[in-house]
């Protein structure tokens, strides 16, 4: 289990143990406040955990359409939040598409780490650096963060520093990731544009390791 897990399942734990704990003013609808506050938490949980495309997050949204009053879904909503926790807890979180993604990109990188071994090391550097545009790109579009902007009338791929820069403000890693994959971006846009010179093996062989280790970490 890695640190974001860990932190996710520390956050549904402090939601069931909250609804637990206040469980008669939940079922009564005696605090609205309360009730509004544990909804939101709810929401907030299985969206950051799971993303808007599951299956917890689009139950959630149905459950939260029926026609009654707000209390009476709290119950409900817990149910979808347990089924999440207990599938996190076990392990069973990873979709079919992360683990191909995950094996496509590693095909990938054992390619880059191929090409610095045979002396290559600004076509390893511009392979691992599309493989990790290509996965911010699948990170962005698992949390729900635009992967285009209008521009002069016309939808346009945003520019990875953006996407890099979304992810960080949605937490879907840290600023300190972010900071990494910045960098990983300037060595890659180094490569492509044949400042071969400003970078060295080892720089390249860094970037693939960590790189292999970001897609791990942060699945897509």
């Amino acid at each position: 289990m890695n640190d974001k897990e860990k932190v996710f399942i520390q956050q549904i734990e402090e939601i069931l143990e909250e609804y637990k704990q206040f469980k008669d003013i939940f079922d009564s609808g005696s605090d609205y406040t309360q009730v509004d506050m544990i909804i939101t938490r709810i929401i907030t949980a299985i969206e950051r955990v799971s993303g808007r495309d599951s299956d917890y997050y689009k139950r959630i949204m149905t459950l939260l359409k029926v026609k009654k009053w707000e209390h009476l879904k709290v119950k409900s909503l817990i149910g979808v939040l347990n089924a999440l926790y207990g599938n996190l807890k076990a392990g069973y979180l990873k979709s079919f598409s992360e683990l191909i993604h995950a094996d496509i990109f590693s095909d990938y990188i054992e390619m880059a780490e191929y090409l610095l071994e045979e002396g290559y090391k600004d076509a390893a550097a511009v392979i691992t650096g599309s493989t990790l545009e290509e996965h911010l790109r699948k990170l962005c579009v698992k949390n729900g963060i635009d992967i285009e902007i209008m521009s002069s009338g016309k939808l346009r791929p945003k520019k990875t520093d953006a996407m890099n820069s979304d992810l960080a403000k949605q937490k879907v890693y840290s600023k300190l990731e972010q900071k990494s994959v910045t960098a990983w971006l300037d060595l890659r846009n180094k490569a492509a544009h044949g400042n071969y010179s400003e970078y060295n093996d080892n720089q390249v062989k860094q970037m693939i390791m960590g790189v292999r280790d970001f897609i791990i970490r942060n699945p897509a």
